[in-house]
């Protein structure tokens, strides 16, 4: 259930804009850490984001519905509704 409601408000993120920030947990509480790690914002495709960060180091397959892919980079994940960025997040 906590893994829900974590999902929902990093989702929730992502839409609300492009604020240089990610979304931790410390001792069970959701906190914002500023982060300069460079990685692709929402709505950016699959093709810019392979051709501005390179091929990914793992690409995992779709699933669900809608469906979900996922591609790891070195320092960051990307989480893709159809070909389009829905979140990234930054590995700790």
């Amino acid at each position: 259930m906590r893994t829900g409601k974590l999902l929902a408000l990093l989702i929730g993120c992502a839409i609300a804009g492009g604020a240089a920030a990610e979304t931790v947990l410390v001792d069970g509480q959701v906190q914002l850490q500023q982060s300069s790690v460079s990685r692709p914002g929402p709505g950016t495709t699959m093709h810019e984001v392979e051709a501005k960060f390179g091929a990914p180091a793992k690409r995992y397959p779709a699933v669900g519905k809608p469906p979900i892919t996922r591609w790891d980079y070195p320092s960051f994940s990307v989480y893709f509704e159809f070909n389009r960025v829905v979140h990234s997040v930054v590995h700790g």
